[in-house]
């Protein structure tokens, strides 16, 4: 694992429950420590060692995740308590936690 994957699970890692946060938002913060970094590439990172770490609190800008992962999250929003809107995805106007906001970049 690279120094800069361990940054996106660390970051992964400190998002609190009930609340999510974007790709986007974990790559801004990774830009400013690292100088590099894009959503897409946090969603690799995720997708391939995000087992270990909330991976349902990190979401696309619009909330969702890759629909084959949606029931498995749904069962972890439901006992956080995770804001949702109709349909299932992430209230992000309520659940936001913004990485940028809680960090030392």
């Amino acid at each position: 694992m690279t120094d800069w994957s361990e940054l996106v699970l660390d970051i992964a890692d400190d998002v609190p429950p009930g609340r999510a946060t974007t790709y986007g938002l974990i790559a801004e913060v990774a830009r400013l420590r690292t100088g590099r970094g894009s959503a897409r590439r946090v969603g690799s990172v995720m997708a391939r060692e995000g087992g270990a770490v909330p991976w349902w609190r990190v979401v696309r800008a619009d909330g969702t995740l890759p629909e084959h992962l949606t029931a498995r999250a749904a069962r972890h929003y439901r006992s956080e308590g995770t804001p949702l809107r109709p349909g299932g995805a992430v209230d992000l106007a309520r659940a936001l936690w913004d990485p940028l906001e809680d960090s030392d970049a």
